[in-house]
C-alpha cells in the first residue's frame, strides 16, 4: 500500500513523510475520538455529549459499547481491518439511521462525524494498522 502511496507524491515529499508511521497516527486519533463517545454515553466522561438524553437505553448501551471496544482495540491496533470493517458499517448505519432522516446535506443533519468515521474505518479495513500495532508484532 505504501508503494502506491509513495508513486504518487514529490519526491521531496516522499522522503520526508513515512507513510507507515502516518498511517498509525491517523488509526491511533480515529481510535482515540471515537473512544471518547463511548466513554462519553457509558461512563459519563466526558459529560454533556449532544443528543444523548433522547437515546433510548439499550441503544445507548449498545452503541456505547461498540465505541468503548471499537475506540480501544483500534487505537492499540489490534484486529485492525476486521474492526475498522465492522466500524465502517457501524457508523454508515448511525447515519442513515439518525442522520439522515433530518435532511440529505451531512452539514444540516449533524452527520458529518459519522460519515467521516465510516470512510476513516473503510480506508483503514483496507490500508492496515501502519507501523506502529499490536497486529505487527
Amino acid at each position: 500500500m505504501s508503494n502506491v502511496l509513495s508513486r504518487s507524491m514529490p519526491a521531496a515529499l516522499n522522503s520526508a513523510l513515512p507513510m507507515p508511521t502516518l498511517l498509525s497516527v491517523l488509526r491511533v486519533m480515529t481510535g482515540l475520538l471515537f473512544l471518547e463517545h463511548g466513554t462519553g454515553k457509558l461512563l459519563g466522561f466526558p459529560a454533556g455529549l449532544p443528543f444523548i438524553d433522547k437515546m433510548p437505553a439499550g441503544l445507548l448501551y449498545f452503541t456505547g459499547t461498540f465505541e468503548l471496544v471499537g475506540g480501544v482495540l483500534i487505537t492499540i491496533g489490534l484486529f485492525t481491518r476486521p474492526v475498522a470493517f465492522i466500524l465502517s458499517g457501524f457508523m454508515a448505519a448511525a447515519y442513515f439511521m439518525a442522520h439522515f432522516p433530518t435532511s440529505f446535506f451531512p452539514a444540516l443533519n449533524f452527520g458529518e462525524p459519522a460519515v467521516l468515521y465510516c470512510f476513516i474505518f473503510l480506508f483503514l479495513a483496507a490500508a492496515g494498522p501502519g507501523r506502529w500495532a499490536v497486529d505487527n508484532r
